[in-house]
């Protein structure tokens, strides 16, 4: 490489038979240091190393005993919580098939259903400790609808975390650029004693993610 020459990003060995969206896609994986990372130290996803930060910032596991994960798959942050408390019992749902993780129990099952928030509490045992939501609606390329999708996901953890959680707990949830509503705002300010946002280094850049991180749940 001569004097002052950039390094190359890895290339595809082949894009025949995928849209260019793919190709940006796959590019943009091969060249994510997190990406990299994760296989590495043998995490399920990128995602992992966002709760891992938030983790650092807010301390949201340190003596945690129960713990919620919604939209679990593909099992990066039950992996964290796992190896951050190891003796929290800890459950998760989602729509998808996710393969089985020592020490957590899985629901597979829609969070928007009428059962699963007793589902849920049930198999957890008592009320959690930390509510955690990496939920995210299927998005349809229209960003008003998107975002409203999204909110009503984060709107329906708060409830639930709101009704479930024990005195002293914690609430994080996935959001989009502009943060929390001002109406889910109030909400949250109401019943935790700490309300902030956040977005951690392993969220790209150019993504429009954030996490709405509320602790010290007052009660109901």
């Amino acid at each position: 490489m001569s004097r002052g020459a950039r390094p190359q990003g890895k290339r595809l060995k082949s894009a025949r038979g995928r849209s260019a969206a793919q190709v940006r896609w796959l590019t943009r994986q091969l060249n994510d240091p997190y990406v990299q990372r994760a296989k590495a130290e043998g995490y399920r996803s990128r995602a992992a190393y966002k709760l891992i930060e938030l983790d650092q910032r807010f301390g949201l596991l340190k003596g945690a005993r129960r713990v919620v994960d919604l939209g679990i798959a593909p099992g990066g942050w039950a992996q964290v919580v796992r190896q951050k408390a190891p003796r929290a019992e800890v459950v998760g749902i989602d729509l998808l098939e996710v393969a089985p993780i020592a020490g957590v129990t899985i629901l597979q099952m829609d969070f928007m259903a009428d059962e699963a928030p007793a589902a849920l509490t049930a198999a957890l045992g008592g009320p959690p400790d930390l509510v955690l939501s990496d939920m995210a609606a299927n998005t349809v390329g229209h960003k008003q609808t998107d975002h409203l999708r999204t909110m009503a996901l984060v709107e329906a953890a708060a409830w639930f975390a709101i009704e479930t959680l024990a005195p002293g707990g914690a609430f994080v949830a996935k959001v989009l650029a502009g943060g929390t509503d001002s109406a889910l705002l109030a909400l949250l300010k109401q019943h935790f004693g700490q309300v902030r946002h956040a977005k951690p280094p392993a969220s790209r850049k150019d993504s429009s993610e954030w996490y709405v991180v509320a602790q010290g749940f007052k009660g109901r």
